[in-house]
């Protein structure tokens, strides 16, 4: 089999693979196995000319930017923060929504305290962050952390966080609430470039029948 006949898509475990699943399932494509409880990473599919590669959703774009990956699948929280080099965003998946907020406390202040001069804003999405407050023309300091982002204004590590939110309730849960919107967000399949030109036909065909998925589970949650 040539290269130009095989693809790979690159997916993450947990929410976005659960819901990415039935998407490939309507375009005829199926995991052989569940990446859930397989210890594989790489995954055969019904498609001997389709595999499946199983990574950390932050390192999904750099897989398909440098061809690791012909596509893939990943949050647009994650794609903000990539940058979106080497690669096409043609699909949005309408999966996995949710939005990129602004949050703290309910009294918290939109602007910094005196002796200091900047809000701290703890996250893990930089990027996003300092775009938002740059379009404001405010300077912050931003504190990068990996996880209980809302654990950061409530031991005074910062004044507010930007995380992901979905219903709200961890928030409300420790104490904080939505202050800013920055971004809706949900999953958005991603092409190489270099995969775009040199498998053109096929990549086409998967992305033409993800569409058409989509939008029938649009139509069928009406």
């Amino acid at each position: 089999m040539s290269d130009d006949q095989r693809l790979t898509i690159a997916l993450s475990k947990g929410r976005i693979f659960e819901q990415t699943l039935p998407l490939l399932e309507a375009a005829g494509l199926q995991a052989a196995e569940d990446p859930e409880t397989s210890r594989k990473l790489i995954l055969d599919t019904n498609d001997p000319r389709v595999k499946l590669v199983i990574i950390r959703a932050s390192d999904v774009p750099t897989y398909v930017q440098y061809g690791a990956a012909d596509l893939g699948v990943a949050g647009k929280d994650v794609l903000l923060e990539h940058g979106g080099e080497g690669l096409y965003e043609p699909l949005d998946l309408r999966i996995a929504c949710c939005r990129l907020m602004v949050a703290g406390r309910p009294d918290t202040a939109l602007v910094p305290p005196p002796a200091r001069g900047r809000l701290r804003i703890a996250t893990k999405y930089v990027r996003g962050a300092e775009r938002h407050f740059a379009a404001k023309g405010q300077q912050v300091e931003i504190i990068k952390l990996y996880g209980s982002m809302e654990l950061a204004p409530l031991v005074g590590l910062a004044d507010l966080i930007v995380d992901l939110v979905e219903s709200g309730n961890t928030l409300k849960a420790n104490g904080l609430v939505p202050i800013e919107h920055i971004s809706d967000i949900s999953s958005r399949l991603i092409v190489n470039k270099a995969s775009w030109k040199m498998k053109h036909a096929r990549v086409r065909a998967l992305v033409e029948s993800l569409q058409e998925a989509v939008e029938a589970q649009a139509a069928a949650g009406r």
